[in-house]
């Protein structure tokens, strides 16, 4: 494929977890130079389940995140950053209402005291501004117990039982669910996926947007904003699987010389 001829009309936007960086770690230093060089082809983004502390964490220091990227995109689009700049903040308990969240949270408690698991720790439900993130076995739990809840997951389907529990409970009340990263999911109002941050980039009128994801198959949350037909959406395995399929997009000539 050839270079595009104009930076300012190609956007490349990124998940982070699995994409840019492993889940909840930083980016690599090879990584986050070749997205130095990439900026000099394209405008480039980042589009996160969490909330921009935990995004400039993985990413860069605090405020410096939002100056390397031309966007920045945290909880899904709901909190907006363009050019260094925050340009919108939605909260979820505004556009759900205390009763509908206040039956959400007590639901996720509830459910999950009952669940027997090898290891329980803290923070199960962790309220950002446009989402509920839900995790059974706490988000305090160290890399080691997130592994292991992670491999357990695959085989008794954790999150897949819990959600469906939501998704019976709340049919009809305008919430959607969607996974992401080892240890937990997401609850937000219907539209609220990452799709959200296609509303801004609609008013930019990009010529082509690439989106880079992990999560692209039903259910994930990077699943809506890959099918999106304003997107050109490319599944990614690894960090090291980004940068190399962005290689092929946008520097030909050095693909072709390895």
């Amino acid at each position: 494929m050839a270079v595009p001829r104009s930076r300012e009309r190609t956007l490349c936007l990124f998940d982070v977890d699995g994409t840019l960086t492993p889940p909840r770690q930083k980016i690599e230093p090879e990584v986050a130079e070749f997205l130095e060089e990439l900026r000099k082809r394209a405008m480039i983004g980042v589009v996160g389940g969490s909330d921009y502390t935990k995004i400039a964490e993985q990413l860069g220091e605090r405020d410096e995140v939002i100056n390397k990227f031309d966007y920045v995109f945290a909880e899904n689009g709901t909190v907006q950053y363009k050019n260094g700049q925050l340009v919108t903040k939605k909260a979820i308990q505004d556009h759900l209402g205390e009763e509908l969240l206040q039956e959400l949270i007590n639901f996720c408690l509830n459910y999950i005291a009952l669940l027997k698991l090898p290891k329980k720790r803290g923070t199960f439900i962790e309220f950002r501004s446009g989402m509920l993130n839900i995790s059974p076995i706490g988000r305090s739990c160290t890399m080691e117990e997130r592994i292991e809840f992670s491999e357990l997951d695959k085989k008794e389907r954790i999150r897949e039982k819990f959600v469906a529990a939501l998704q019976r409970e709340f049919a009809g009340k305008g919430l959607r669910f969607s996974r992401g990263g080892m240890i937990s999911f997401d609850v937000f109002p219907e539209g609220w996926d990452k799709r959200y941050c296609l509303n801004i980039l609609d008013q930019e009128r990009f010529d082509i947007i690439h989106f880079f994801g992990n999560e692209t198959t039903p259910g994930g949350n990077d699943y809506e904003i890959y099918d999106d037909p304003r997107t050109v959406g490319h599944s990614i395995q690894s960090p090291h699987d980004t940068v190399q399929r962005c290689r092929e997009i946008f520097f030909p000539e050095t693909v072709n010389e390895s």
